[in-house]
This record gives C-alpha cells, sequence and structure tokens, in this order.
C-alpha cells in the first residue's frame, strides 16, 4: 500500500468556548515567561472563573514577528469606522473582508469609508509601495485612538487586518470590545505557506472548498494546492476530453457503501465545470491564496484510462479498466507515446488557462513501472530513446512535459520521484514527502524545494488512540509533533536550506469521507503549522502557542467550523479494585486542569480538579473536561462501568497491534446497526491491513467465564502492489471465527467465536463464548480464521465476564 496516500463511534466535534491567554495590563513577554515556566504535566490549582472583557496582545495566531506593547487600549465597538484612500481599491477590499470577518462574529459590521483627514476611534488601512519591508509585510498600530495598518501591498495590508481581526474577536463575545495598545512589525518566513486536500478520492463541493479557504485564510496560509486528478475519481472539467469527467468522474464505492438500501449498485459522482474552477480561484485570490492545480502524470490515471483506453498501455491492457474504488498502489500509467503527450498537453493548455498560479504540479509519485516493463511497445520506445530503463523513461516523460509548462511560462512542481531517473528541468520545483532525501537531494541540485514529508505533515493521521478517535492512519500525529516540526531538514547546510520556499500539510480523504472528518483533520494542527511556516524560529513557544490557540478554537466555535481536541481531551482509564474501581485520568498535552464529576453531570469551572487517581464504588459515572481560564478546551469525556466486567472492555484502538506497518483505523462501510447509505453512525475499527490480530495485554482472568467480542466486517478495498504476498489468511477450521490465543498468537486457541451471525451483517454483531478456567494475568491474543483476506474482519471491541 503506498505510504504517502491512504488506505467509528459518532465523530467528536468540539466546539469551545474560550477567554484571556493573560491579564490584559501583562506584556508579551511576561506572558511567554510566565507559559515557559508553568509545569505542562501537573493540572494547575482551581482558578474562579473569569469573564473576560478584552484581548491580549498574544492573540495573534500565528505568531507576529515583533511586538512591542503600549500604553491604554482601542475601543473598538458598532461606531467603529474603516478608512481608506479614495484611489486605493485593493485597500478597500481588505477593509471589506475585515467588515465581513467582524460581522461573522461580533455581530456588527464596521463601516468602509473613504479616508478624509484625521478620524478618531477609526482604523486605518494605508497602502504605501515605498514602505521598506516585505512584499507580504504589514505594520499594526494600535493606540488609544485607533488602528493603523500599513503595507507596501494589498496582501500585507490583507494580513494585517487578519491579524486585527483575531485581536478583535480574542474575547469569545460580541458587540464592543477593546483592543491593547501595541505596535507589531510581521511578515512570513517562508513564501509557500500551503495545504494540499485530495478531492480525488472524496469529491468536495465548492462551498466546502470555500471554507477552507477562509479558514487558510484566518491563518495565513498563501497556497491551496488541490488534488484533482487520481484513480479513484477525475475531478475537473476538460472541454476538448469531457469523457475525463464524465466517466473518470464516477465509481462505485467498495462493500456496504456502494449499495443502496436495496442493494443496488450506486454511482459516487462529482466534478468541477471550468466555471467552478474559475469561481474557485477568484475566491481564493480575494483572500491571497494562489491554487496550484495537480494533474497526476504518468501514474495515478487508472480514472483517466477508464475515461480514454488509448492513453494506457494497450499492448498489456486486456480490457478498459473501471476508475477504481480501492485504496492504495495502482500500476495504471498513461503509455509514452505522441498521441498521449497530444492529450496530455491538450489537459495541460485547458489547465494553465483556468488557474493564473505560476505553478502547474503534475504529481510524479507511485509510477508503478510493471506495465512498462511488461509492454514490448514501450520497451521499444525507450531504446529508441536511448534511455536506460523505465526510470529514465519516467525523467524523460516529466522533462517532456515541463518544457511545455514553460512555454506557458509555467513552473512544473512534481513530488520527489521526480528526482529519479536523470536530470530535471532546471527551473522544477521538488515537493518532498518521503521523508528528508528528497528535499537534500533537489536542494544540492539547485531545485527549489517544498517540504511535505509522510507523517511529520500528513493530516491523514489519527491524532490519538483514543476510543472516540475518527479513521485515520497510524503512527498518531499529535498537535504538538505539528509544532516542533523543523524547516531546515538535518544535513542541509545554510545555504541549501535557502532553496527551502516553505512547506504544506497534506490531506489524502481517503479514510475522510465526510466534510467534517476533513475538518477534523485540519484543525488545529494546520494552526500549528501556519506558525511553523510564518513565525520566527528563534521564538517558538509550545505553551505560548497553545494559550494563543485558546481564542482560536473560540473561533472555530463561533463559526461552526468542527475540529479535533484530542490535543485536550480526557482519557479515562479505570482499573478495578478492593473500592470498586481506581480511575485514572490524564490528556496528551496536560495543559490546562482537568475539573470532573462523578455523578453523571457534566463538569464546569467550579467542578473540583483532578490531581491524583480517585477510588470510586460501582456503578461508576465520571465525566471529565480539560479547562484553560475557566472555559472548556475539550468536549466533556463519559466513562461509565456497571460491573467490574465493565471495566475490562478494550475497544480496538486500545488494543496493541500485533505489527508495525498497514495500521489504519477505518470507517466501517455501513453504519453501526447494518443501514446503508450515508445515514447512521459508523465504527472505526482500528486493523492491521497485512495481519489483522490484536493483543489484550495483561487480561485479568480470575474468575473470568465468558468472553464477549463486537465485530466488523469492511471490503479489502486496498492495492499493495509488492506487498500483497504478505497479506497473511488463517484456515477456517471447521468455519470461520474469531479465535482466541493466550500469550502467544502462534498457541492453539482457548476458544472460537463463530462468524456465521456476522456473516450477513454490514453493521456490527456481538459474539459471546466461554472461556476456559484460568487464572492471573495473561496476554490474549486474537485472529479472525476465516480463510481469506477479503472481506476484512476487524474487532471493535472485547470484554470479560464472570459467570452469572
Amino acid at each position: 500500500m503506498k505510504p504517502r496516500h491512504r488506505v467509528a463511534p459518532p465523530v467528536r466535534t468540539v466546539l469551545v468556548h474560550a477567554g484571556l491567554a493573560c491579564a490584559l495590563v501583562a506584556a508579551l513577554a511576561a506572558c511567554e515567561r510566565k507559559a515557559t515556566a508553568e509545569p505542562t504535566a501537573a493540572p494547575a490549582a482551581a482558578q474562579p472563573a473569569a469573564q473576560p472583557r478584552s484581548a491580549h496582545p498574544s492573540a495573534i495566531l500565528p505568531r507576529p514577528a515583533r511586538f512591542v506593547p503600549g500604553q491604554g487600549a482601542f475601543a473598538f465597538g458598532p461606531q467603529t469606522a474603516v478608512t481608506v484612500a479614495a484611489d486605493q481599491p485593493g485597500a478597500r477590499r481588505v477593509g471589506e473582508f475585515f467588515a465581513q470577518r467582524v460581522q461573522a462574529l461580533r455581530g456588527f459590521a464596521p463601516k468602509v469609508q473613504d479616508k478624509s483627514g484625521e478620524a478618531k476611534g477609526a482604523v486605518e488601512l494605508a497602502l504605501d509601495p515605498k514602505l521598506p519591508i516585505g512584499e507580504e509585510a504589514y505594520v499594526l498600530d494600535i493606540g488609544q485612538g485607533g488602528a493603523k495598518i500599513s503595507a507596501r501591498s494589498e496582501a500585507g495590508l490583507f494580513y494585517g487586518a487578519v491579524s486585527l481581526w483575531q485581536l478583535a474577536t480574542a474575547d469569545g463575545g460580541q458587540g464592543a470590545t477593546v483592543i491593547a495598545a501595541q505596535r507589531i512589525e510581521d511578515a512570513p518566513a517562508y513564501r509557500w505557506r500551503g495545504l494540499m486536500l485530495d478531492v480525488a478520492r472524496h469529491f468536495r463541493s465548492v462551498d466546502e472548498v470555500k471554507a477552507v479557504l477562509d479558514q487558510m485564510a484566518s491563518l495565513k496560509l498563501n497556497t491551496f494546492h488541490w488534488h484533482l486528478t487520481d484513480d479513484q475519481g477525475w475531478r475537473i472539467e476538460i472541454k476538448k476530453y469531457p469523457r475525463l469527467a464524465e466517466v473518470g468522474g464516477c465509481r462505485v464505492r467498495a462493500g456496504a457503501n456502494g449499495r443502496d438500501a436495496q442493494g443496488k449498485p450506486v454511482q459516487y459522482c462529482g466534478y468541477y465545470t471550468q466555471e467552478q474552477i474559475r469561481d474557485v480561484v477568484a475566491y481564493a485570490a480575494a483572500r491571497h491564496i494562489n491554487v496550484v492545480p495537480e494533474i497526476e502524470m504518468p501514474g495515478h490515471a487508472q480514472a483517466a484510462i477508464a475515461a480514454y483506453p488509448s492513453l494506457g498501455v494497450g499492448d498489456v491492457l486486456k480490457q478498459a479498466p473501471k476508475v477504481s474504488s480501492d485504496w492504495g498502489v495502482h500500476t495504471y500509467l498513461f503509455n509514452p507515446e505522441d498521441e498521449t503527450f497530444a492529450v496530455l498537453t491538450g489537459v495541460l493548455d485547458e489547465v494553465v488557462a483556468l488557474f493564473p498560479s505560476k505553478y502547474i504540479h503534475i504529481g510524479g509519485d507511485e509510477a508503478a513501472k510493471d506495465q512498462w516493463q511488461a509492454s514490448p511497445l514501450v520497451q521499444a520506445k525507450i531504446k529508441s530513446l536511448g534511455l536506460k530503463d523505465e526510470a529514465a523513461l519516467q525523467s524523460w516523460f516529466v522533462g517532456r512535459i515541463g518544457q511545455h509548462l514553460e512555454t506557458h511560462g509555467r513552473t512544473l512542481v512534481g513530488w520527489d520521484e521526480i528526482l529519479e531517473g536523470g536530470a530535471l528541468p532546471a527551473s522544477a520545483t521538488v515537493m518532498s514527502w518521503r521523508g528528508d532525501a528528497g528535499a537534500l537531494e533537489a536542494a544540492r541540485k539547485g531545485h527549489d524545494v517544498i517540504l511535505a514529508p509522510d507523517r511529520k505533515l500528513y493530516l491523514d493521521y489519527a491524532q490519538s488512540e483514543r476510543d472516540d478517535e475518527p479513521s485515520g492512519r497510524f503512527p498518531v500525529s499529535t498537535l504538538r509533533a505539528f509544532y516542533d516540526f523543523q524547516m531546515t531538514p538535518p544535513g542541509m547546510d545554510a545555504q541549501q536550506a535557502q532553496r527551502v520556499i516553505g512547506a504544506q500539510g497534506n490531506l489524502w480523504v481517503e479514510h475522510k469521507r465526510t466534510f467534517e472528518l476533513v475538518q477534523l483533520a485540519l484543525h488545529p494542527r494546520l494552526d500549528a503549522l501556519a506558525e511553523v511556516v510564518w513565525s520566527p524560529a528563534q521564538g517558538r513557544d509550545w505553551n505560548d502557542f497553545q494559550r494563543r490557540l485558546v481564542p482560536q478554537l473560540a473561533r472555530y466555535k463561533a463559526l461552526k467550523t468542527p475540529y479535533s481536541d484530542a490535543a485536550y481531551a480526557v482519557d479515562v482509564q479505570a482499573e478495578p479494585d478492593a473500592a470498586g474501581a481506581r480511575v485514572t485520568l490524564t490528556s496528551q498535552t496536560g495543559f490546562g486542569e482537568i475539573r470532573y464529576r462523578t455523578d453523571g453531570g457534566e463538569p464546569d469551572a467550579s467542578s473540583p480538579v483532578y490531581t491524583q487517581p480517585l477510588q470510586a464504588p460501582l456503578p461508576l459515572d465520571v465525566v471529565a473536561t480539560t479547562f484553560f481560564d475557566g472555559h472548556a478546551l475539550s468536549a466533556p469525556h463519559r466513562y461509565r462501568a456497571q460491573t467490574a466486567a465493565d471495566l475490562s472492555e478494550r475497544s480496538s484502538a486500545k488494543l496493541k497491534a500485533c505489527r508495525e506497518g498497514y495500521n489504519l483505523r477505518l470507517e466501517d462501510d455501513a453504519a453501526r446497526d447494518g443501514r446503508l447509505g450515508d445515514s447512521g453512525t459508523r465504527a472505526a475499527l482500528t486493523v492491521n491491513l497485512i495481519d489483522p490480530c490484536w493483543i489484550y495485554p495483561a487480561a485479568k482472568l480470575d474468575g473470568v467465564a465468558t468472553l464477549r467480542a463486537t465485530v466488523g466486517q469492511v471490503p479489502y478495498n486496498f492495492q499493495l502492489w509488492h506487498d500483497t504476498d504478505q497479506i497473511v489468511t488463517r484456515k477456517a477450521e471447521p468455519d470461520a471465527a474469531l479465535e482466541v490465543r493466550l500469550n502467544d498468537c502462534k498457541n492453539a486457541p482457548i476458544a472460537r467465536l463463530p462468524l456465521k451471525p456476522a456473516l450477513t451483517s454490514d453493521g456490527l454483531t456481538v459474539l459471546e463464548a466461554p472461556l476456559p478456567k484460568l487464572s492471573g494475568t495473561h496476554d490474549l491474543c486474537f485472529v479472525f480464521a476465516s480463510g481469506r483476506h477479503d472481506p476484512l474482519w476487524a474487532l471493535d471491541r472485547v470484554s470479560l465476564r464472570a459467570a452469572p
């Protein structure tokens, strides 16, 4: 399965209210000193909740380059005007955007008007091309008499307006507010500050894409990399070749997800018309975001070849492929003939007419060469060109496309595989995703580099190992890991580091079926990355970032933008003891304070602060929430246990995988109750694609008589390329069953739970079986013996139960 691309309980949408990071009277430096000194592991003592009245200067995210506190504060309210010079339409555009954003959160829109003399109590927007600052830089001066944003370009003015908007909305309230006097001098550290969104696997509407662009703008991100084509979908209208979208834009999704309530196949379709593309590009441009389209070649081409089979390797293909419903590495490549280049360059001619971007992304990754190797025609082409092998042919292919883009004055961008097989066009830019090696090689060869490494900056990875974590890949990629990302890869010298023009987060959506899942994957990790690519590295401060994140999360709440609270959500661990249960409460970051209740009610800012494990009788009903400055940072997390058997329950997320690699958290293809279509709550199941095997470590087996397991099945729609022969299957002896093994997965089963009740269910099924009389603590190993790997069987949860 390709490492770049991806192969529940109700999704936890968290929308919290937040307050001040520090007292208004404190200077930023003092706030940062406090944040650095504060221990993150231990919760602070309880503090009475304070109703915030104004925004602290440090509420800006990403952190400005330079901040100087002033005296007093600026009263900002419905009476505030935004003034612009009559001959500066760019300033007026920024002013109107600022007013709209203020309206969305504070409930009033400042009036934008032409400047005439000195306007007290106003926000002045001033463009001055002679200012000795960078093209995207700005200066923000706030005093008791008003605020002024100065910049040499509309982009700089826009970013200054975003900062002022953040200050004006940091208290989480509506109506008038006050903003602390200060001077901010700010500019980005890198010119490519990006996000890639894959819409080929799961299509996103124009309105959803615009919502993402709005969120990017609020973080001063300026590059939207739009992944428009892949094996599973072609999402852009090409007038000259209409079947690319009409045929390549549709597929039947795998498993129950591809059937309606009557069991009939349902086409899943979607593409953007050229009119819609222009609309999105203009919308992004108004927010100073450049849209970079990606048209994949020579690999990830199955949807295009399904539409026009002549583009494929014809002497190898027996029939035209379908648009793929599988995730993973596919082997369909474009053939290298002149007729195919005529189509691809025709496609790119329409693409460059739609996208004014200097950069055009052509993919170039994961081009599995199997069909090229098997094709006499391709082998003859390699020989006629005097090339060494298939890698050299891909380099020639990329070079030819790059030359065509140069005729349009555009720059080719590709994934780091474009470095293989030969020389690149000198102007080509390399997007390094397979660790640091591609970045190092590209910089040494004089190419510009964009950092987008797998695991480190991929947003499709799970953010925790919690029971309620949505679908995604493992290992876990945390908020802290994103914030700690280093923009200079190890081994890169100072001169080579100048070739790094920026970085981006990549969101592949194989396992992000809904827009809510997309949003949960983006925030707040994208917020952390925004600071990495904008702010000076030497001032990076994890605790200070978290303090400034608090009002940012409140903005998401007010704007109804879902985000993940995995960094702050309370994890409840309960183990049996003489009193009933010993309960431990933790969070991923340790930031803030955990407050809890044991009567089933939701905690508030006056609830007890957790300081040490709790002793509690059964039945148990604990609800816990993380707070900061009196405001909730996470959704309340409830843990219930009626009996000791409930304390033994472990979800698949809490069980241990038997092996590393190919561990995924998969959304079931049908609702928990088996309903088809997009309605109903779906389970998220943690499973390994090569060897679906789980270990329940240190199970306490004294008095245990039976084992209860909830199981589900999903279609095995994964193409693992050369790893396919590693897939483990176990014989069904005599029938398909979930097998339980003691201590070692190689031991004989001590219990078998027949799968017959689950075979005809698209949802989850509860199985139960007796266990032999055992004592002490042992590991339990769970494997499915079904004689096949498709469907992929998975555990949802298991529990150990005493005799009645």
